[in-house]
């Protein structure tokens, strides 16, 4: 039997990241795993404020505080992507994506010259690298010089909805956004350069006017230039800013949707992706970075420069039956592929390597 300490730091927050879901779902489905191991679930000190907010650790997990208590560990995980103060045995970071070194139009320069630091002194102690998506595993890589041998690609998962809305409250509730007779298509995600929403405006241009756009996410890098183009072009009465929407009413919004718009040109991993199909909601996506390892055959592809193509396949998910109900099929088979207790039971053989090593 090991100890095996994680780090929960990066579950709290007042507006949680895929990384915070990462985080919360994989400790919950470690707990339900057959191990002998015994789990801590740890947070640094910058979090106790927070005390309140703390996961009750399930079973047989014990919650704890930094210091680390790095002499009674056998094992360390940082989940999100960065590594801990104290030194371990023998350390595990996840990594989700690396866009602060590969993307030099997604952030300031500030940001990219503080988180690629961070990310590179990760990536050249851990151990071993888990990563969600083989594009992520490849650009650790060829970005940061890290050994095959050393990663470990872990797709993450996807909850299928609790609740499946009726015709009618699905209708209601898409009347209450976008008005009556019109089409809602939907974006997941922060308002920022790397997610492509201005792409999506622009391909909201080219369609008919029944097509409305609904922007659920909070204002990131570049947000400046989306509000303006909002403003410019008049697109106030089509275009519905939700800001950041809390996880619980996510699944009304895939199950009232049309249509998943996510041309992002850069994902580590790419949660909408699965969410809406989990949520039998059609995706038009990009076939760039982590994408098309989630979407396979069940997502429409289009080039996240090219606004016409984009509004292209809007209209092909929307208004062609045929194509929308296999999308809608495929969508759901593949959702079910990626389960939380796969992550975990893969994690655990992670663990497991670099014990007995």
């Amino acid at each position: 039997m090991a100890r095996i300490a994680l780090d929960a730091s990066y579950t709290l927050g007042a507006y949680p990241t895929g990384s915070a879901t990462y985080s919360r779902r994989l400790i919950e489905s470690l707990a339900h795993l057959d191990t002998s191991h015994d789990f801590l679930v740890c947070y640094r000190m910058s979090r106790l404020r927070r005390l309140r907010e703390f996961l009750r650790p399930p079973g047989t997990m014990t919650r704890v505080i930094t210091p680390w208590l790095a002499w009674h560990t056998d094992l360390f995980h940082s989940l999100a992507q960065r590594s801990p103060r104290y030194r371990f045995r023998r350390e595990i970071v996840t990594i989700h994506d690396i866009f602060p070194i590969t993307g030099r139009d997604y952030s300031t320069p500030e940001y990219q010259q503080k988180f690629a630091a961070i990310l590179r002194e990760a990536a050249a102690r851990a151990h071993r690298i888990i990563t969600g998506s083989y594009a992520t595993a490849g650009l650790l890589e060829s970005e940061c010089g890290v050994e095959p041998e050393r990663i470990r690609v872990t797709p993450y998962g996807v909850d299928m909805p609790a609740k499946t809305m009726t015709a009618a409250e699905r209708r209601r509730f898409r009347e209450r956004l976008v008005g009556p007779g019109n089409e809602m298509l939907l974006s997941v995600g922060m308002l920022e350069t790397r997610k492509n929403a201005l792409n999506s405006l622009r391909a909201l241009k080219l369609l008919s006017p029944l097509y409305h756009l609904v922007l659920a996410g909070g204002n990131g890098f570049g947000h400046e230039a989306i509000h303006a183009f909002i403003r410019d072009e008049r697109l106030e009465d089509r275009v519905h800013l939700l800001g950041y929407v809390p996880g619980d009413m996510l699944p009304e919004l895939y199950q009232s949707a049309t249509v998943l718009l996510f041309p992002s040109f850069e994902e580590g991993f790419g949660f909408p992706v699965l969410e809406a199909m989990a949520h039998e909601l059609p995706v038009v996506t990009s076939p760039t970075s982590s994408i098309p390892e989630l979407g396979g055959d069940a997502a429409l592809y289009a080039d996240p420069n090219d606004p016409s193509a984009i509004a292209s396949q809007v209209v092909r998910a929307t208004e062609s039956p045929e194509i929308r109900g296999r999308m809608i099929a495929r969508g759901v088979t593949r959702a079910r592929e990626f389960t939380w207790q796969r992550t975990a039971e893969q994690t655990l053989a992670v663990y497991e390597e670099l014990l007995s090593g």
